[in-house]
């Protein structure tokens, strides 16, 4: 019997017992405190819809841990300022469990102001699942018992994206432009130590840095790359920052390999498609358009509801991880279910993931795929553009995996 098949069998034995759940038929409110307003609201409301419609797909009798979870909107409008408000009026309206993934700045502010709040206010505890924010700070030195993040952090990108570009011997000049934040420069700085180690031949000839939402017009900056003479893009943009860096590239006619981390996010593969068949656009995630099995229901089922795609799957993940630690808890209390995720272990879409204790960072496998026209291998059409991100590369979770230098304060 294989973990999944052992898992559900104990999931369906527990639940046929009746009144083993305190928690049975409990609805779980989760506070997701995004920028639902400003320059990447387009990204964050299709965040909240993919939170919602995963809810709605783990309950009755899909949801072992016998709960409801119920996603609510707080609008923080991006910024960390606004985060820490909405925080405070979650807390203010009972929420033990809050999620948030746009913006490093915003989750550190949320990490801190979370951490805070539950050492003043012991059995009112809050628990921060963070679905997006890729800065390594948040569990290495500024890390927080009550934090959890499901998306892999940069410095482990890192380590799978230059793998793959060592070798790529085409691949000799390489201009960087990024957003001038947090996430934006320790992509810089881990990309640059990681290829230096690796291919230590690799130019960078160009290091830039964009105000983030700002800037409407990157046809400066295409200029800079095409005049340094780079043979390659390396950019941790996304949202409109990266949709309209893609533009200008096209308008520019500067057609370039570009390495990316979220270029499969809105607007960008609508961008992508409109530059033709020549771009080569390849990215690192922990997953990719096309799937199978149980996400791959979930992928085409949140396409037919909202004529959208479903791209954030690490909100696939934290709803199994929040069931099974309930199911382990037998409760919904914030303490108990921190507590259980803990070392948690369970199956996903590309093999097991693993909560790591010592940081709170999900250990998982990470892909590199390549953007190309739809097949019959791969025939999940990104914006409805007929092509897709098809997986090219796959790091099993040992592979990208990196150390940490936490050091845990947990409760009591």
């Amino acid at each position: 019997m294989n973990f999944a098949t052992k898992t559900l069998a104990a999931s369906v034995l527990l639940i046929s017992a009746g009144g083993v759940f305190a928690q049975q038929g409990e609805t779980v409110k989760i506070a997701m405190i995004e920028g639902l307003s400003g320059p990447f609201a387009n990204v964050g409301q299709n965040q909240l819809k993919s939170w919602q419609y995963v809810a709605d797909y783990f309950s009755g009798n899909k949801n072992p841990a016998g709960v409801t979870f119920q996603i609510n909107a707080f609008d923080s409008g991006g910024s960390p300022q606004g985060a820490v408000t909405q925080l405070k009026a979650a807390i203010d309206q009972g929420y033990h469990y809050i999620t948030q993934g746009n913006g490093s700045g915003a989750a550190l502010a949320l990490e801190q102001a979370v951490t805070k709040y539950n050492e003043r206010n012991p059995g009112k505890e809050v628990v921060y699942l963070n679905y997006a924010a890729v800065s390594p700070t948040l569990t290495n030195e500024d890390c927080s018992f009550w934090h959890f993040r499901l998306d892999a952090d940069t410095t482990m990108k890192m380590e799978a994206l230059t793998t793959f570009m060592k070798d790529k011997p085409e691949v000799k000049k390489v201009y960087m432009l990024d957003q001038d934040y947090s996430h934006g420069h320790e992509v810089s700085k881990y990309f640059q130590a990681d290829i230096k180690r690796k291919r230590p031949d690799v130019q960078i000839v160009g290091d830039d840095y964009v105000p983030i939402g700002h800037v409407k017009d990157f046809a400066p900056y295409v200029a800079k790359i095409k005049q340094s003479g780079a043979d390659a893009i390396v950019t941790g943009n996304w949202g409109a920052d990266l949709t309209l860096f893609v533009k200008a590239l096209g308008e520019a006619g500067l057609n370039l390999p570009m390495y990316t981390y979220y270029a499969g996010v809105s607007g960008t593969p609508t961008a992508l498609a409109a530059l033709g068949d020549k771009t080569q656009v390849y990215v690192v995630s922990y997953g990719y358009s096309q799937t199978t099995g149980e996400l791959g229901k979930v992928v085409e089922g949140f396409k037919k509801k909202y004529n959208d795609d479903f791209y954030t799957f690490a909100i696939y993940n934290g709803i199994k991880l929040l069931n099974a630690a309930m199911v382990k808890a037998k409760s919904t209390n914030s303490v108990k279910v921190a507590q259980a995720l803990e070392g948690m272990e369970v199956p996903s879409f590309a093999g097991e993931v693993t909560m790591r204790k010592s940081d709170h960072q999900l250990q998982q496998s990470l892909f590199i795929t390549k953007w190309e026209k739809v097949s019959a291998k791969y025939p999940y059409s990104n914006e409805n553009t007929g092509y897709t991100f098809a997986p090219i590369k796959q790091f099993e979770p040992y592979v990208s995996s990196t150390p940490t230098s936490c050091q845990m304060k947990r409760p009591g």
